[in-house]
């Protein structure tokens, strides 16, 4: 780990003004010895984004055959109602993980599982864009952030891609 607590796969698709940026998931770890920033640009706006991220409630939308046990993601809405403080996180493999811990509904979704935290933040940008950006913090030993951080990042990256392609997939036509 280097001294400024970078760590191997800490970092993917953000920009270092996103990574100095303040995220609600800062607020439920002090001193986290694990952070990681992951980002993706989406060519739709954020209240079309929004709808998928509220829905990793029902599914991972990372690697299905891992970590939902070869379930696939939905690929549409499912008309879901906004996510509330204390409700489970995500479903994999038929099974409720994790808990809400903070949401602001179109802007914002945090949650804990596994001891880690998350928040995914939503930022608009110019010609109906959206930047979807996720951190993720916990307190962990030195020696196996970078094995966690690696790990994440795989599964991260994927569920954000798939995002996107969900996204863009249901957004208005340009």
């Amino acid at each position: 780990m280097a001294d400024d607590g970078c760590v191997i796969g800490d970092r993917w698709g953000v920009t270092t003004s996103e990574t100095l940026r303040t995220y609600p998931c800062d607020d439920f770890v002090v001193s986290p010895t694990l952070r990681a920033w992951r980002g993706v640009g989406i060519d739709a706006p954020a209240a079309t984004v929004w709808p998928w991220v509220a829905q990793v409630r029902l599914a991972p939308y990372s690697y299905d055959w891992i970590d939902n046990l070869g379930r696939r993601s939905p690929r549409q809405l499912e008309g879901l109602p906004e996510p509330q403080v204390g409700e489970a996180f995500t479903t994999a493999g038929g099974r409720r993980l994790g808990r809400i811990v903070s949401v602001d509904p179109g802007n914002q979704l945090t949650s804990t599982i596994m001891g880690a935290y998350m928040s995914y933040v939503l930022v608009p940008q110019e010609h109906d864009a959206t930047r979807l950006l996720l951190k993720v913090v916990m307190r962990t030993t030195r020696w196996a952030a970078p094995g966690l951080s690696v790990g994440d990042l795989i599964m991260a990256r994927r569920q954000l891609l798939n995002l996107k392609k969900l996204a863009e997939r249901s957004g208005p036509r340009r």
